[in-house]
């Protein structure tokens, strides 16, 4: 295992140091988890292709929840929604 200090810029910004990034290239992804006082950061060249989508369909569900949390949804008849669904 290998380890290293980086410190948050005034903008937010963390500098992967020199030791650690001798596989990361300009325009890499990754992604961020945050647990419990963690900050996870995983290379998205090694995950599933399939792991974009479902986080792209989690982060769109975390909206949904937030949109009825705060009141902003109808109600529709199941063949109304049914029908809204199909047209998508």
């Amino acid at each position: 295992m290998e380890y290293a200090i980086a410190k948050v810029s005034t903008r937010g910004q963390i500098v992967i140091p020199t030791s650690l990034r001798d596989d990361v290239e300009t325009g890499d992804e990754f992604l961020m988890i945050k647990d419990n006082g963690r900050i996870i950061l995983k290379s998205m060249k090694s995950l599933a292709s399939k792991l974009r989508e479902d986080l792209a369909f989690a982060e769109e569900v975390e909206k949904a929840w937030q949109e009825y949390d705060k009141g902003r949804f109808k109600r529709k008849s199941k063949e109304d929604f049914l029908k809204e669904l199909r047209a998508c």
